[in-house]
């Protein structure tokens, strides 16, 4: 009994001990509020308590007499590590209603709780422990001096892991956000400058650091990339550069030594992608506990991780906005700069080198290369930094900029004087170039107006320049209008075949018929060839009209088995993009099989213009054509590339005399132009077959010159299917 005595818990009324407050005060203390309306129980548990010292803190007290003054000094005062709490107290649930007050309205879920009473009937121990988060309830005749100490040192104890926990859990997010922040696309600057400040708030310290930079270690030397605080001044620095020598030495250390270096003040390191790295210098004052080195690492590596996809978007960026081969900004930077700006006073230039194929073509692709590069520094060295200077394409250029030097004066000046390519070698250049003033348009039509303008540049005044003009623009578009009404006349089935016969000129016999593209629009309009045809080349669907065109004339001639003789022809004409196709010949013999015409009921119709395709390839497609047994005719004879020299080695089979030849009177010019064309056929041993014929005068010259066969208005204009089936029926010769 005697020993128990001892160790109760005596209410003394002993004075406190100033120097013990004051060293407690001094150093890391637990904060524990007691809360009872008793004098003598505080001043008691102060005295039994006043020499605890639980992981190496002391305690600090602060007292209550009430649940209404404690509830005044839990929203004034700093977090408590525990709270005493008596149960009874002005009312008998005071305590009981403090601990919600705790619990529920201050959403504290930290601070421990200890309650005790000295009337246990009014709050049943198992209940009050379920309901209320509490670490220990006791009547006060139980809590004997050791007994408060186990009490408050597991409480104590308990609001550490605590603290630790909830430390833990913030700095985690305070990571995740971080690495959400710092992996969003944005410059090296920016980064660099995010990462610091992230990396302050997580130690809990004011921004006081530096970021320095080692990017490129064979031809940089570590900088300061980003700096803060009492170091705000020193971005930009050289690593060697730096004032104070323990700084320096710190951030050296953790380059070369490729981790961090936590004694002391701290050096982080963060590596990047290809030998790229980046380290911090922070300025704590402190030791790091163990769960700050912990969120470090993590910090660390995700910012690694975020510090190799920002270089990873910088590359991306770079790939996407600049020219690697010349080192300019390219196409889509050139659209950003010029949707971001549209000063009226400002032009776009757009460069296109003359015959640059030819440098290609002639030396090699690494001369050629040189030569842009010397026209890109040329171009930089010519212009100021008002102005863009950009690469578009192979060899073509642009320049935006102000009127006053953006105009072609300048541009030409430039190409005056001979390049320095490669190693000290000249060359000439000469450039086409297409201008267009800004007058506030948008970037895609400020550049497609250049384009336009460009274009018919190089065709009337190669070598020169043009400006944009809005009739160029019409012009455009009404081509694009056309294009696209044509390729739904091709779905829609808007396209027509009409045909035109060919006469034998000795027995007007009918020994074929000409199918000749025709486009009626829905309202009943016709669309001449020469407007669309040209159109449907440069589109490339040509190829499509093309094969639509083979099949329809195919399957009418197969039409005609019982009303014409076995060898009626029926010729198509044949565009040179159509015949250029590395596929035409087998798509061609495709059709035929296809439709069940005999090949010798084919005839092939080219213009001359095939003649500039290269020679070997045409003579072979005309050889496989031929050797098929299809006929082949030369259209339009006279008016394009042909030579004498030229259908003596190609394998062809008719010559078509142009309609300009036949036309003129007896003795005109032109006709004895028709009559030399014949003379040569014969002499080719080709047949020939003339355009245009108007009248008998024209029909009896053609036929005493030797001609067979003819085609013109004489005998009958171009028909649909139907009205060609009737004129077929009433033709004498038929």
């Amino acid at each position: 009994m005697a020993d128990d005595d001892k160790d109760m818990l005596v209410f003394l009324a002993d004075e406190p001990d100033p120097a013990a407050e004051q060293e407690a005060t001094a150093a890391a203390v637990w904060r524990v509020l007691l809360v009872d309306d008793e004098p003598d129980v505080h001043t008691a548990t102060k005295v039994a308590l006043r020499n605890l010292d639980i992981e190496g803190r002391r305690l600090e007290f602060q007292h209550a007499y009430s649940d209404a003054e404690a509830r005044k000094v839990l929203q004034q005062e700093a977090p408590f590590a525990v709270a005493v709490i008596d149960v009874v107290m002005e009312s008998d649930t005071a305590g009981l209603d403090l601990v919600r007050y705790i619990r529920e309205e201050l959403a504290d879920a930290q601070v421990r709780l200890i309650l005790r009473t000295g009337q246990p009937g009014y709050a049943p121990e198992i209940s009050t422990i379920q309901n209320y988060d509490i670490n220990d309830y006791r009547t006060k005749s139980e809590l004997t001096q050791s007994r408060l100490f186990t009490s408050l040192t597991m409480a104590v104890r308990s609001y550490s892991q605590l603290c630790q926990l909830e430390a833990g859990r913030v700095g985690l997010e305070q990571i995740l956000d971080a690495t959400r922040e710092l992996s969003r696309p944005s410059g090296l600057q920016q980064f660099a400058t995010g990462l610091l400040t992230q990396l302050c708030a997580l130690l809990r310290i004011d921004c006081d650091g530096l970021l320095c930079a080692a990017l490129h270690p064979a031809t940089r030397q570590p900088y300061i990339l980003a700096a803060a605080g009492q170091y705000s001044n020193w971005t930009g620095k050289l690593l060697e550069e730096l004032p104070e020598g323990g700084i320096r030495s710190r951030l050296e250390q953790s380059l070369q030594a490729r981790e961090h270096v936590l004694n002391g003040d701290i050096g982080l390191f963060f590596e990047g992608a290809n030998g790229q790295a980046l380290a911090a210098y922070v300025n704590i004052g402190r030791q790091l506990s163990e769960l700050e080195q912990q969120l470090l690492e993590v910090f660390c590596n995700n910012m690694s991780t975020a510090f190799e996809n920002l270089q990873l978007y910088l590359d991306i960026e770079a790939l996407a906005f600049r020219d690697t081969l010349v080192d300019l900004p390219n196409r889509n930077a050139l659209l950003q700069l010029l949707d971001q700006h549209s000063g009226e006073q400002h032009t776009l230039a757009l460069v296109d080198l003359d015959n640059f194929a030819d440098i290609n073509n002639i030396l090699d692709e690494s001369f050629g290369d040189a030569v842009l590069q010397a026209v890109a520094r040329q171009l930089c060295s010519a212009f100021s930094e008002q102005c863009m200077v950009s690469r578009l394409a192979s060899n073509l250029f642009g320049v935006y900029g102000p009127d006053v030097e953006v105009n072609p004066d300048q541009i030409q000046s430039l190409f005056a004087q001979p390049f320095q390519v490669g190693d000290g070698q000249t060359l000439r250049l000469s450039a086409t170039t297409g201008l267009a003033r800004a007058e506030g348009r948008c970037g895609k039509d400020l550049l497609k107006n250049a384009g336009a303008a460009l274009k018919q540049a190089k065709r009337l005044v190669r070598g020169k320049h043009l400006y944009f003009k809005l009739e160029q623009s019409r012009a455009a578009r009404d081509r694009i209008n056309m294009l696209q009404m044509l390729r739904t006349a091709l779905s829609e089935q808007h396209l027509q075949l009409y045909y035109q016969p060919f006469i034998c000129l000795r027995n007007r016999q009918v020994t074929g018929a000409e199918c000749l593209l025709r486009w009626r629009t829905p309202d009943g309009q016709f669309i001449s060839p020469e407007d669309f045809i040209p159109i449907a080349e440069q589109s490339g669907l040509m190829v499509a009209i093309g094969e639509w065109v083979l099949r329809t004339a195919l399957r009418w001639r197969i039409s005609l088995q019982d009303r014409v003789a076995d060898d009626f022809r029926v010729a198509v004409n044949i565009s040179q993009v159509q015949f250029a196709e590395p596929s035409f010949v087998e798509r061609l013999l495709s059709i035929l099989r296809e439709t069940g015409v005999p090949r010798h009921q084919l005839e092939l119709e080219l213009t001359e213009s095939v003649a500039i395709e290269d020679f070997d390839r045409l003579k072979s497609k005309l050889q496989q054509i031929q050797a098929a047994g299809i006929d082949i005719a030369m259209d339009d004879f006279g008016t394009g590339y042909s030579s004498l020299s030229v259908l003596q080695r190609l394998d062809l089979n008719r010559l078509k005399i142009d309609r300009s030849f036949i036309s003129g009177e007896k003795n005109h010019d032109s006709f004895d132009m028709a009559k030399t064309i014949i003379a040569m056929a014969e002499h080719l041993e080709l047949q020939t077959i003339a355009e245009g014929i108007e009248t008998e005068e024209q029909c009896a010259e053609l036929l005493a010159s030797g001609c067979e066969e003819g085609q013109g208005y004489l005998f009958a204009r171009p028909m649909p299917e139907a009205d060609f089936i009737v004129w077929l029926d009433a033709w004498p010769g038929a």
